[in-house]
C-alpha cells in the first residue's frame, strides 16, 4: 500500500535523513528533516536510554513544529566498555566532538582489549509523535558486529569505519550503502516501524 504524506526526520544529520529517505521512498513518504524548518529546536538529549531521548525529540519537535515528527536516537554500545559509548555516543570524545576525535578516543580506550573481546553493537529507536506531542509508534533494533584494530574505508559515518560486520569480515567503512540499508540497526528498526506508518497514515 502506498500513501501521500510529508514526515519530518527530528535531525540535521543529512546522512541519516539520505538512509531513512532511501527505506521508506517505496511507500512514497516525502521526508524532510530539521534543516528544512529554521524555527526548529535544538532538543537536548538528557535521557539515560536511547529510548528516552527518542521520545522526547520526537514529542518536543512535534509540539513546537505543529506536524508529525519521526525522531531516532542511535549509537554504540561496547562490551568491554560496559556499553559505552552509548547514548553519548556523537559526543564522546567531549567538547567539539566529531567522527575522526570519537573514533579516536574509543580505539584508546580499547587498546589493550584482544580482537575476540571486543564485541559491540549499534542500537536504534524510533520513536513517531503525532503535532500534538503524543507518540504514536516506536520501534528498535539492534546490528551486532566488533571493533576493529583500527579504521577501514570511507563510507558512512560515525563509528562505521571502525565497526565489523562479522560475518562479511568488513566494517561498514567498506560494505557497499546498499547493504548497509539492508543489515544497519537503523534500517532494521526503520523497517520494523514501516506497517505502523503505513497504517496511521492511510487512516
Amino acid at each position: 500500500m502506498n500513501i501521500h504524506t510529508t514526515l519530518v526526520l527530528g535531525t540535521h544529520n543529512q546522512h541519516k535523513k539520505k538512509e531513512v529517505a532511501k527505506i521508506l521512498a517505496p511507500w512514497r513518504i516525502t521526508l524532510q528533516n530539521l534543516a528544512d524548518y529554521p524555527s526548529a529546536l535544538e532538543v537536548p538529549e538528557t535521557g539515560s536510554t536511547f529510548s528516552e531521548n527518542a521520545r522526547q525529540k520526537a514529542s518536543v519537535q512535534a509540539k513546537h513544529l505543529s506536524t508529525w515528527v519521526l525522531a531516532e536516537d542511535s549509537g554504540l554500545a561496547v562490551d568491554a566498555l560496559g556499553g559505552q559509548p552509548g547514548v553519548f555516543s556523537a559526543r564522546y570524545s567531549g567538547e567539539g566532538a566529531n567522527d575522526i576525535k570519537n573514533n579516536s578516543k574509543l580505539l584508546e580506550n580499547l587498546k589493550n582489549v584482544p580482537p575476540e573481546k571486543r564485541t559491540a553493537k549499534y542500537v536504534c529507536h524510533f520513536s513517531l509523535s503525532d503535532p500534538s506531542g503524543n507518540i504514536r509508534a516506536e520501534s528498535e533494533a539492534y546490528c551486532y558486529g566488533r571493533i576493529l584494530l583500527s579504521p577501514e574505508g570511507n563510507n558512512g559515518f560515525g563509528y562505521d569505519p571502525l565497526f565489523e560486520i562479522i560475518e562479511y569480515h568488513r566494517p561498514f567503512g567498506i560494505l557497499s550503502p546498499e547493504l548497509k540499508s539492508l543489515i544497519s540497526h537503523r534500517a532494521r528498526a526503520l523497517r520494523a516501524l514501516i506497517p505502523d506508518l503505513v497504517t496511521i497514515f492511510s487512516e
